[in-house]
């Protein structure tokens, strides 16, 4: 399984979200810190979920970032994440 299919199932499991989209930026970082050959590094998070209702920005990071700690803690270098409630702008 690719690291950015495990990302896309624990936040399914996590959060149950109406709308997710993962996307593998590692080619923009190529001779970059954390880059390796064969990317899978740095990650971009879309995700909308009514866990992060009620919730600051701060929170739903540290949510998500709770939720994906092994791969935070292994092949992935940098995740930007982009957290709505449902009804909230994408910002």
């Amino acid at each position: 399984m690719s690291t950015r299919d495990a990302i896309i199932n624990k936040l399914r499991e996590a959060f149950l979200p109406e709308s997710l989209d993962v996307a593998d930026e590692s080619h923009l970082h190529e001779g970059h810190a954390g880059h390796r050959p064969g990317g899978e590094t740095h990650f971009r998070v879309y995700i909308v979920s009514p866990s992060f209702e009620g919730k600051s920005r701060v929170e739903r990071h540290r949510m998500i970032n709770a939720a994906l700690a092994a791969e935070l803690a292994g092949s992935v270098h940098a995740l930007a994440i982009h957290a709505q409630a449902p009804g909230e702008k994408r910002g």
